[in-house]
């Protein structure tokens, strides 16, 4: 198992910019990939983004298309999300997840077998 913690989320105006971060620990060593999720309230959580721990090869949701960007620091075991010219929409608590594998496809919130405990972006109008 894998654990993760999250950090870096906060409240900023329309237009700024937030890097979020998620450190991980354990049985890392079995990562496929580490993954962006976010859910609004009254919403379903959806994917942002992701990226493949081997390879760093990354998708985003069209939402962050050209916004956000998810990087990795292997040494370190950890993912982060710079997330850039946010927007109201954008407010909702960001959950980092890894998986062992792609078994539904790294879009899929199901192939996902470890969370954070997520951290609350508010972009204020």
């Amino acid at each position: 198992q894998v654990q993760l913690v999250e950090s870096g989320g906060g409240l900023v105006q329309a237009g700024g910019s937030l890097r979020l971060s998620c450190a991980a620990s354990g049985r890392t060593s079995s990562t496929y990939a580490m993954g962006w999720f976010r859910q609004a309230p009254g919403k379903e959580r959806e994917f942002v983004a992701v990226i493949r721990w081997s390879t760093g090869v990354t998708y985003y949701a069209d939402s962050g298309q050209g916004r956000f960007t998810i990087s990795r620091d292997n040494a370190k075991n950890t993912v982060y999300l710079q997330m850039n010219s946010l927007k109201p929409e954008d407010t909702a608590v960001y959950y980092c997840a890894a998986s062992r594998t792609n078994y539904y496809g790294v879009y899929n919130r199901n192939t996902y077998d470890s969370w954070g405990q997520g951290t609350q972006v508010t972009v204020s109008s």
